[in-house]
C-alpha cells in the first residue's frame, strides 16, 4: 500500500521532510518541488508524528503561496485539521495582534493601510507642507518610512500621547515621515511594516505573552527564507526558541527583493548562526530541459551571496537557448511575434503556453504594438496595459479633443486637472449642446457668455484648446505631447501626485513617438495616429483562463512556470537595471543576475533572450546588450540577428566601465588625490547617498565626493598636516601638556623631536 505523504518525493525531498528536529535549512532551487516537500513535512508531522496542527507554524510571502500550500496540505491530511497557521508573515501578525494589541492599548478593530491607503496619506500631507514630486516622489518616501521604521525605535513614539514639535532643520523626508506617523496614530493605522513591528514590540516587551507563544509554536516552518528582511527572521527566530524547531526553505539564487528589505544572508549563513544546523541541498530540477539549466547555471555562479549548487535534470536535452538582436525595437519585437506563430505551427502549443517577460512595466509598449499587429491576443499580468494607463489615457484625450474635438475627450479633459467646473456647470452646457445640436466643445464655444458657463475656468480651457490647436500646426505630435503636458498643467499635476511611474511612461510615450517620427522619415498624422491607437485600448478585458500570451515583469513571474519564455528587452541599464546599480552598487548587481536566472528559471521548454540597437530615453545613451549576455559561453546558446564585432566590443566597454562603479573603491580612511583640492583623506563612506566625505588637507575643509567620480585615486601614506578646525583645537590641547623637545631627550638620547616621516599608521586607523 503506497504512502501518499511520502510516495513520489525524491531523496532530498524525503530527507527534508523526515527530518523534523532542531534547525534546518533546506536550499531548494527552482522547479525542485519546493511546496511538495513543505506541505509533505507539514503532514507528516501531524499524520505521523501525531503533533495538533494548530501548533505549526507555516509562513510564507504570498496569500496565493499559503493557500496553495493549505489546499495540499488538505488533500494530504483532510480537512478536518486546523490549517489556519499555514500563512503569510502579515496574516500571522493580524492573528496575533487581534488578540495582543490590547496590551499597548490600541484598539482590536486596528486599521491596515494598504499601498493606496498610504499614498492617500501622503497626498494630504504633501499639500499641507506644501511639497511636490520635484522634492520627494511617493516610492522615495515610502522607501524611507520603511526604512525609518527598521532602523528606528519609533514604537516609543507611537505609543506616547505626543505630536513632533515643527523644526526647521528636519530634512524634507524626515517632515513628511512625521506627519506620516502622527496621521496614523490618530487613526489607529497600521500599515504592512508595523503589522510585523509591532508584533515584535509587544513579545519583546511582554515576556509573558512571548511564553505563550513559544509555547503554542512547536515547529516552525518558514518558505522563501532567501526573502525574509531582519524583522521577520527575527519574528520567527524568537518564537523558536522554546523548542528549537526551526525549518527554513528557500533559494539564496532567487532573492530579488533586497530593496524592499529582503536579506538573503540569513538562509546563506542560518549554519553559522546555530552551529547544529542541518543542510539539504534540492538539486533536482523538474521543470526545464538541461539547455535551458546550463544557462541558468553558468550566470548565477557569478554571485558571491549565495550556497554553491548546480541544478540537475532528467529531462530531454531540448531545444538550444536562443539569443536575438534586433536592429531597433521593431524588429526585436516583430520577431519575437514571428516565432510566436512559429511555435504555434510547429509545436502544437497554444497562446496561453507563451509567456513574455520584461524588467520594467514600460518596456511592454513595443511588444503590445508587435502583437496587435500580428492579432496574437495577449494580457497583461499584475499591470495594466499601456495604453489604459491614466496618464497615457490623458494625453491622448488632449490630442484626440484638438484633433476632433469628441465629447469623451472633453468629458475627461474639461475640469482635469481641476479648473472649478462643477456639476451644474456641466449640466448647464449638456443641455445646450443637445438643444443646438452640436459637441460639448462647440457648444461651450458657441455659448461662452452664458451666465452659468461664463467661469474663469471655462474662458482658460477654451484658450488652451485654441492655443493647442495653433502648436499642432507647427509641431511634430512628440513636441505637441510635450507642450500639452506643460500648458495644461498635466506635467504639474503628476509630480504633486508624486506618483513617478506617471512621468516615466510619459517618457516612454514620447519616445515611441519619436521613434515613430524617425522610421516615418517625417511628421505623423495625429488623427491616423490617433486611430491606430484606439486598437490598442479598445481591445475586451482579459480573463486568466483565456487563451492569450502572457506579458509580465520577472518580479511577478516568480514561483511560476512556463512552457515557452521569451525575456525581451535584454539590454544593459534596464537588465540590469542602471537605477539599482546606482542606488546599491554591487548589492544591486548581484540581485540583477538573480533576477535573470528567475527568468531562465520560469522556462519548461525553450528559452529566448531579445534585445535592439537605438537610444534609450530613459538612460540617454545608445543601447547594448545586458552585460550577462557576455556571462554565457556562447556554446550554451544560438545567436540570431548580427551582432557585430563593434557592437561586442562597445557592451564589454560599456560594462566595464558600468563595473567599475558598482563599489566603493575606497575605504573610511584611505589617502586619495583629487586632481584639483590634491591629497585628502575618506572621513566618510556614505552608501545611502553614493558618496565619500573627503577631508582635504591643503584646503582644510570636506567635500562629499561621488563614488562614480574616476578621477579620485590613491595617495601615498605621507599625510600632510591636518589643518581642519577640530584638528586645530586638538593640537592647541595637545601643546599644553607636550614636554619641550628642546629640554628633554628621550633614553637614548636622540631628540624627542626626530624626524618621523616614515612612520605607519596603526592598523586600527584604516
Amino acid at each position: 500500500m503506497t504512502d501518499p505523504i511520502l510516495e513520489n518525493l525524491n531523496p532530498k525531498q524525503l530527507q527534508a521532510v523526515k527530518t523534523t528536529e532542531g534547525y534546518v535549512r533546506v536550499i531548494a532551487g527552482a522547479g525542485s518541488g519546493k511546496t511538495k516537500a513543505l506541505t509533505s513535512r507539514f503532514a507528516y508531522i501531524v499524520d505521523r508524528l501525531g503533533i495538533n496542527s494548530s501548533n505549526i507554524l507555516c509562513v510564507t510571502f504570498t496569500n496565493k503561496a499559503a493557500q496553495e500550500m493549505k489546499k495540499r496540505v488538505k488533500a494530504l491530511i483532510g480537512d478536518l485539521y486546523d490549517v489556519s497557521f499555514i500563512t503569510t508573515y502579515h496574516g500571522f501578525c493580524v492573528r496575533f495582534l487581534r488578540e495582543e494589541i490590547n496590551k499597548i492599548h490600541y484598539p482590536k478593530n486596528f486599521i491596515i493601510l494598504d499601498a493606496e491607503d498610504q499614498k492617500t496619506i501622503l497626498r494630504d500631507v504633501f499639500t499641507e507642507l506644501d511639497i511636490n514630486s520635484k522634492n520627494l516622489t511617493f516610492k522615495q518616501v515610502l522607501r524611507f518610512i520603511s526604512k525609518q521604521k527598521s532602523t528606528s525605535d519609533y514604537m516609543g513614539y507611537m505609543l506616547e500621547n505626543i505630536s513632533f514639535e515643527p523644526d526647521e532643520k528636519d530634512s524634507i523626508s524626515a517632515r513628511v515621515y512625521q506627519k506620516y506617523l502622527d496621521k496614523q496614530k490618530r487613526n489607529y493605522a497600521l500599515d504592512f511594516d508595523d503589522l510585523i513591528h509591532f508584533t515584535a514590540f509587544i513579545l519583546d516587551s511582554n515576556p509573558d505573552v512571548l511564553s505563550k507563544w513559544q509555547q503554542m509554536m512547536h515547529y516552525i516552518q518558514v518558505d522563501e527564507a532567501q526573502d525574509s528582511s531582519d524583522s521577520q527572521f527575527h519574528l520567527v527566530e524568537m518564537l523558536s526558541r522554546e523548542h528549537q524547531n526551526l525549518f527554513l526553505v528557500g533559494d539564496p539564487d532567487q532573492t530579488i527583493y533586497e530593496w524592499r528589505g529582503a536579506k538573503p544572508e540569513y538562509l546563506v549563513e542560518f549554519d553559522r548562526m546555530f552551529p547544529d544546523t542541518q543542510t539539504i541541498i534540492m538539486n533536482q530540477n523538474y521543470r526545464s530541459t538541461p539547455n535551458i539549466l546550463k544557462v541558468g547555471n553558468h550566470i548565477i555562479k557569478n554571485n558571491q551571496i549565495r550556497v554553491d549548487k548546480d541544478m540537475v535534470t532528467d529531462n530531454p536535452e531540448g531545444v538550444e537557448v536562443v539569443h536575438f538582436h534586433g536592429k531597433n525595437d521593431f524588429e526585436e519585437t516583430f520577431w519575437v511575434a514571428s516565432e510566436i506563430k512559429e511555435i504555434l505551427k510547429t509545436e502544437k502549443a497554444s497562446y496561453s503556453d507563451i509567456t513574455i517577460l520584461y524588467r520594467s512595466n514600460h518596456l511592454s509598449r513595443n511588444i503590445e504594438q508587435a502583437l496587435i499587429k500580428e492579432n496574437i491576443p495577449y494580457a497583461i499580468f499584475g499591470g495594466v496595459r499601456f495604453f489604459e494607463r491614466r496618464e497615457i489615457k490623458d494625453v491622448l484625450s488632449f490630442l484626440r479633443l484638438i484633433v476632433q474635438g469628441d465629447n469623451f475627450s472633453f468629458l475627461r479633459m474639461f475640469n482635469h486637472p481641476s479648473r472649478g467646473l462643477g456639476k451644474k456647470f456641466l449640466e448647464r452646457l449638456s443641455l445646450l449642446a443637445g438643444e443646438q445640436n452640436l459637441s460639448l466643445l462647440q457648444a461651450l464655444e458657441n455659448n461662452i457668455q452664458d451666465k452659468e458657463l461664463n467661469k474663469k475656468g471655462a474662458i482658460d480651457f477654451l484658450s488652451l484648446v485654441v492655443e493647442l490647436k495653433k502648436d499642432a500646426e507647427n509641431n511634430s505630435i512628440s513636441d505637441l505631447v510635450k507642450i500639452i503636458l506643460d500648458k495644461s498643467g498635466l506635467s504639474e499635476l503628476y509630480r504633486k501626485d508624486g506618483d513617478e511611474d506617471r512621468l516615466e511612461n510619459i517618457k516612454e510615450l514620447v519616445s515611441s513617438m519619436m521613434l515613430l517620427e524617425k522610421e516615418n522619415n517625417g511628421p505623423i498624422n495625429i488623427a491616423e495616429y490617433l486611430q491606430e491607437v484606439s486598437l490598442y485600448t479598445d481591445l475586451d478585458k482579459d480573463t486568466e483562463n483565456q487563451d492569450k500570451v502572457r506579458l509580465m515583469t520577472i518580479h511577478i513571474s516568480k514561483g511560476l512556470e512556463f512552457p515557452y519564455v521569451f525575456l525581451c528587452g535584454f539590454t544593459e541599464g534596464v537588465l540590469p537595471s542602471a537605477l539599482s546599480i546606482k542606488e546599491r552598487r554591487k548589492r544591486a548587481i548581484e540581485e540583477e543576475r538573480r533576477l535573470m536566472y528567475v527568468a531562465v528559471t520560469r522556462a519548461e521548454k525553450r528559452f529566448y533572450m531579445t534585445d535592439s540597437e537605438g537610444f534609450n530615453f530613459t538612460t540617454g545613451l545608445n543601447k547594448y546588450p545586458s552585460r550577462f549576455l557576455f556571462e554565457i559561453k556562447e556554446e550554451f546558446y544560438v545567436r540570431k540577428g548580427k551582432l557585430s564585432a563593434e557592437m561586442i566590443q562597445s557592451a564589454q566597454s560599456s560594462a566595464a566601465a558600468s563595473k567599475n562603479t558598482e563599489d566603493t573603491a575606497f575605504s573610511e580612511g584611505d589617502l586619495v588625490m583629487h586632481p584639483v583640492w590634491n591629497k585628502g583623506k575618506i572621513q566618510t563612506v556614505d552608501r545611502e547617498k553614493n558618496q565619500y566625505i573627503v577631508h582635504f588637507f591643503e584646503m582644510g575643509k570636506e567635500k562629499p565626493i561621488d563614488f562614480a567620480f574616476r578621477f579620485l585615486t590613491p595617495a601615498s601614506e605621507e599625510e600632510p598636516e591636518d589643518t581642519s578646525p577640530a584638528a586645530i583645537l586638538e593640537l592647541h590641547d595637545s601643546l599644553k601638556t607636550a614636554p619641550d623637545p628642546f629640554t628633554q631627550s628621550d633614553a637614548s638620547g636622540q631628540d624627542a623631536f626626530a624626524d618621523d616621516t616614515d612612520r605607519k599608521e596603526p592598523e586600527s586607523w584604516n
